[in-house]
C-alpha cells in the first residue's frame, strides 16, 4: 500500500481525501452506497462519487460493484485494514485539541456480549453519558469477538481470556459462575451432593461457555461431563429455563443475580467455588487511546465494582 499513497495524483485537495476515505470505509463496512450515505448523512450520489475519486487517486479498483451490493477487491481489503485506524487517529487528534476547552465530544464505538451488555454495559454508558453531554455512543452487542479494526470499534468489554496479540487490555475484574436450579426442580429430582452427581441431572448447556459440556468446580477445578435436553447460546436464557424447572444452569453470577434475588432459583453446591474468568476492557495495540476512551475505561472500572455483579 505504500506505493499507492506515494504515487496518487496531486490534483485533488487533501480535505477531499478524508471525505473519500470516510466514504470508502462506510461503504465497505455496510456493503452498500445507500447505507453508507445514510451513515454519513450525505447523498447516495456523493458517496459513490467520493469512492470513485479515491479509486482514481490511487489508480486501483477498491470495490466490486454488483446490482445488489458491493464487495472488496484485494486492494480494497488492504485499505480497509488500515483506513479506519487512520481516520480514528485523525478524529482523536482533533478531539484531543478541542476537548481541552470544550470537554469530550464525538462518538465512542463500543462492543460487548449480548447478555453482559444488556445487564451492565448499557446502564454504565448511560451513567457515563450524564457526565459528558457532548459525547455520543454506538454500542454493538454481539456474542462473537468482533474485529475491532475492520468494524471501527474503539473499545470492547470482553469476558474470558483474550489471546489476540494485536489487542491491549485492562482487567476490570473476575466474574464467577454459579450453579442454580429452581426449588421445584430440586424438590422433584433432589439436589446433587457432589459434582459427579450432575450426570444424573438435566443440565442446561450454554454454548457461549468455553467448555459447555464439561463444568468445573472447586479449588481443584474438578471437571465433570454434563448433558441435558436444552442447549442455548445465552446465559440469561439458561437461567430462565432453570427458573422454569427445566434443569440446572451454570451461569455467570451477573446473569443469575436477579433470579436469585427473586427466589426463582437457588444456589446448588454452594460450598464449591465456581469457575472464574476475567472481565477486560480491550482496544487495538499501537493506537493512541483518546482521552475520552481512557475516561470511559476508568469510569467502567469503578462502576463495575459498585454494581457488585462479579
Amino acid at each position: 500500500m505504500e506505493t499507492l499513497w506515494n504515487d496518487y495524483p496531486q490534483n485533488v485537495p487533501n480535505m477531499d481525501l478524508i471525505d473519500q476515505l470516510r466514504a470508502f470505509v462506510a461503504t465497505a463496512q455496510t456493503g452498500s452506497f445507500t447505507a453508507a450515505a445514510e451513515q454519513m448523512g450525505v447523498s447516495n450520489r456523493l458517496t459513490s462519487k467520493y469512492v470513485a475519486e479515491l479509486e482514481t487517486r490511487l489508480g486501483v479498483r477498491l470495490l466490486q460493484r454488483t446490482t445488489r451490493k458491493v464487495g472488496l477487491t484485494p486492494s480494497g481489503e488492504d485499505l480497509l485494514a488500515r483506513a479506519p485506524a487512520l481516520l480514528d487517529d485523525l478524529d482523536a487528534l482533533i478531539g484531543e485539541v478541542s476537548e481541552g476547552s470544550k470537554g469530550f465530544g464525538g462518538v465512542i464505538r463500543i462492543s460487548a456480549s449480548v447478555t453482559f451488555g444488556e445487564i451492565w454495559v448499557t446502564g454504565m454508558l448511560e451513567r457515563f453519558a450524564r457526565l459528558h453531554p457532548g459525547l455520543s455512543f454506538d454500542l454493538r452487542l454481539d456474542d462473537r469477538h468482533v474485529d475491532l479494526a475492520t468494524e471501527g470499534i474503539d473499545l470492547a468489554f470482553r469476558m474470558g481470556r483474550t489471546e489476540t496479540r494485536s489487542l491491549k487490555l485492562r482487567k476490570l475484574g473476575i466474574f464467577r459462575s454459579v450453579l442454580v436450579a429452581s426449588p421445584d426442580y430440586l424438590a422433584r429430582r433432589g439436589a446433587p451432593a457432589t459434582p459427579e452427581d450432575l450426570v444424573a441431572h438435566d443440565c442446561i448447556l450454554d454454548l457461549n461457555r468455553r467448555n459447555p459440556r464439561r463444568w468445573s468446580f472447586g479449588p481443584d477445578a474438578r471437571t465433570v461431563p454434563v448433558r441435558g435436553r436444552f442447549q442455548v447460546n445465552s446465559a440469561r436464557a439458561a437461567v430462565e429455563l432453570a427458573a422454569q424447572g427445566q434443569g440446572l444452569a451454570y451461569a455467570p453470577r451477573f446473569a443469575a443475580r436477579s433470579a436469585l434475588a427473586a427466589g426463582l432459583v437457588v444456589p446448588v453446591l454452594p460450598d464449591l467455588p465456581g469457575e472464574t474468568s476475567p472481565l477486560s476492557a480491550v482496544w487495538l495495540e499501537g493506537r493512541v487511546l483518546p482521552r475520552k476512551v481512557r475516561a470511559l475505561i476508568d469510569f467502567a472500572a469503578g462502576d463495575i465494582r459498585q454494581a457488585d455483579l462479579l
